[in-house]
Parts: structure tokens; C-alpha cells; sequence
């Protein structure tokens, strides 16, 4: 009887963050090891089919990065990766946009169908307009190519917004359309940015490797439950925040900048994360909000 009473106890917990974000649209990139994890991936799939009944407007932003590299081996390509992007010739972009739309995609519409939650696969190229990503070398100062990677210029949100009203749940993938007609293959936190401001998105949540940000990296005890977007570039100068983590961050940055409350980063291997995050006083990522 005490568990179902804690059961219980857990959904009243939830109620007054069910009733704040009604029919306002939550932005969830998910992608890395973790849709390799069969458990992993249903839990957070789940977590985003109870959103969208209780009445919140999910949309889910995938990556595909280990599914892209096996189909690379099997063909024989080495994958180069520059800055931390993949670079995306012709024949490697072939391999990335089948990957994606042909096998990531419709497996993640299948499993949420399956669970009851509707849900529409929306290829990233039909909805998110590109130009070619440049950089510079800090060190040698030569010009960077990643062939098709693009940056996105465009978001056109209508037909995000006719899901989401008819109560299914957008499955995009990040590619996006150049103005040269060829597909570019998108950072799939920055595609899940764009949407989020775009839309704009009440929350935008990057499901991540790790616990959140830490203080210190090898300790997840560490975890820095709050951040103020102000103390970021502080933060990058002290060493807290570095890697790949400093794009991520830098990005929500952005995003807030843009129009979207707040921006939270979460385990997506700990089982519904998602929901814990969302719906419980005291969370279990880092929250980035606006200073």
C-alpha cells in the first residue's frame, strides 16, 4: 500500500507542472550511443509519449551519428571528422541522408506509434533551409571545408505547428536544403536550437551522455543543477565548461537569446530523465535560463 500511496504521491508532484506547460511545445534532441540502447531509447520514448497525452507538444529533434559511421564501414569510407563535424563529401552524404531518413527516422516513428503516441517523420530537408558552414583554423588561419555541413538560415515552422495541433508528435531529422538544391547535413543541437527558437519552443531539452554540466568532469556528483546564461563565457574561462560541451552550451545561450524560457541538458541513459527533469521540483540535469 506505502508504494502505491508514493505512486500516487509522484503524480500529484507532477500536476502543477503539467497544468504550467499545457499546450506549450517542448523541443527533445536526443541521438548519440544512446539510440543503439534499445531500453534507453524506449524510456525516453515513452517519457515523450506521456508529454504529448498530458497535454505538453513535444517535438523530437534525432541524430544518427552511429548508424551513419556503420553503414561508412560497410561501404569502405573512412569518416573524417574536423572541429568536431563530421566532414560530408558526396558519397558520404548519400550514406547520412539514407541513414537518417531511411532508417533512424521511420524505426523512431514506429516505436512511438507503437506505444500509442501518434507521431510523423518529417526529413529535415523539407522543413530547415542551409548555407554551406566556413570556418578558419585558429591555429594556421587556412580556411576549414566540411563539404555539405551546412548552418540553418530557415525554419519553416507550419508544418511543425499542424502536427502538434492535430496531437502528433514531429520526428525530424537534422538535414537541411542549400540554396544550391543539395542537401547538408546539420549539428543536430544546433538544428534542434533553430527549431526551438523558430517555433519558439517553451523549453528546448538536449539529451546528453553525461548527467548535465559538471564541475567536475569525472565526478557526476558534481553536477551544476543551475546556470545563468550571463556566467557562460565565465565558465568556459575557468575550465568548467569545455569540448564539445562549449558549442552545446553556447548554443542554448542562443536560444534563450531567441525567445525560449529555458533550456535544459539531461542523462538520457538514466530511465526517464526526461519526465524527472520536467515534472519534479528539483530535476535531474542542468538548467540554463536567461540572466
Amino acid at each position: 500500500m506505502e508504494q502505491l500511496i508514493a505512486k500516487a504521491s509522484g503524480m500529484i508532484e507532477a500536476l502543477p507542472f503539467i497544468q504550467r506547460f499545457r499546450n506549450e511545445t517542448v523541443v527533445v534532441k536526443f541521438g548519440g550511443s544512446i539510440l543503439d540502447d534499445e531500453a534507453a531509447c524506449a524510456s525516453i520514448l515513452q517519457d515523450v509519449a506521456f508529454m504529448e497525452i498530458v497535454g505538453l507538444r513535444p517535438v523530437l529533434v534525432h541524430g544518427g551519428g552511429k548508424a551513419i559511421s556503420r553503414r561508412m564501414a560497410e561501404l569502405n569510407l573512412e569518416p573524417k571528422f574536423v572541429q568536431g563535424l563530421r566532414v560530408t563529401d558526396e558519397a558520404a552524404m548519400v550514406v547520412v541522408e539514407n541513414s537518417l531518413n531511411q532508417e533512424v527516422n521511420p524505426h523512431l516513428v514506429k516505436q512511438l506509434r507503437k506505444i500509442g503516441c501518434r507521431s510523423m517523420g518529417i526529413y529535415g530537408q523539407t522543413i530547415l533551409t542551409a548555407s554551406r558552414r566556413t570556418g578558419t583554423d585558429p591555429d594556421t588561419g587556412e580556411t576549414l571545408d566540411w563539404g555539405y555541413v551546412g548552418e540553418v538560415t530557415c525554419v519553416d515552422t507550419a508544418p511543425l505547428l499542424e502536427c502538434t495541433s492535430a496531437q502528433s508528435v514531429p520526428v525530424i531529422t537534422p538535414l537541411a536544403l542549400g540554396a544550391d538544391g543539395h542537401t547538408y547535413n546539420i549539428n543536430a543541437d544546433e538544428a534542434a536550437a533553430a527549431i526551438a527558437a523558430s517555433l519558439p519552443a517553451r523549453k528546448l531539452v538536449y539529451l546528453s551522455d553525461v548527467p548535465g554540466l559538471l564541475k567536475n568532469p569525472n565526478d557526476s556528483s558534481s553536477l551544476i543543477s543551475h546556470v545563468n546564461a550571463g556566467d557562460v563565457e565565465q565558465l568556459v574561462r575557468d575550465g568548467i565548461i569545455g569540448g564539445g560541451m562549449i558549442p552545446k552550451i553556447r548554443s542554448a545561450v542562443q536560444t534563450l537569446e531567441a525567445g525560449v524560457n529555458k533550456v535544459h541538458i539531461v542523462d538520457a541513459g538514466m530511465r526517464h530523465s526526461l519526465l524527472l527533469e520536467l515534472f519534479t521540483e528539483q530535476g535531474v540535469g542542468t538548467e540554463i535560463v536567461k540572466s
